[in-house]
């Protein structure tokens, strides 16, 4: 069973690196790893014995996120596919999380604006030659993929997560 859970748990890091990935890539986070992320939330949970209210809790607050992701993006702050996969990213880190994850996205997204902004300014000269995406992506007044931040905010609080503490304490 530990192999199992193990096996579970794993999805979300494993599908946060590749949303990030393919937001940096592509601009875009595919439906599919959010569909995959709310599909294993509960097999993982019951792996490891989270309770039944603290699964209802889970999802209580995966839908304040895509709420407040909704917002965020009819606003147009953040796309469609960030407000999903911050409201996935919530649906595993519950409310222990989910405080940890909105911090190192912030963190994460800030730096990563920075670097991206000194990289747009110096990097012009030495595009000749560059992968499609990239030279999308050092557009100067290009968009940010900011799943690139949700994937790493999610990755530094999932040791936080109550699906973690009780894989751990199990």
């Amino acid at each position: 069973m530990d192999m199992l859970a193990l096996a579970l748990l794993g999805v979300l890091p494993a599908l946060a690196i590749v949303a990030g990935l393919k937001d940096l890539t592509s601009m875009k986070i595919p439906n599919w790893i959010s569909g995959l992320l709310l599909a294993f939330f509960v097999p993982a949970a019951l792996a490891v014995g989270l309770d039944p209210l603290d699964v209802a809790i889970h999802f209580g607050i995966a839908l304040v996120a895509l709420s407040v992701g909704a917002g965020m993006f009819a606003l147009r702050w953040i796309g469609g596919g960030d407000a999903k996969l911050m409201a996935a990213a919530c649906l595993w880190l519950g409310v222990e999380g989910s405080g940890m994850f909105l911090l190192w996205t912030g963190i994460m997204g800030g730096l990563f604006c920075l670097a991206l902004i000194f990289a747009r300014f110096h990097s012009r000269p030495y595009l000749a030659g560059a992968p499609g995406w990239l030279v999308t992506l050092m557009e100067p007044k290009g968009d940010i993929p900011y799943g690139v931040a949700i994937a790493a905010g999610a990755l530094m609080a999932y040791p936080a997560s109550p699906l973690m503490t009780l894989f751990i304490a199990g």
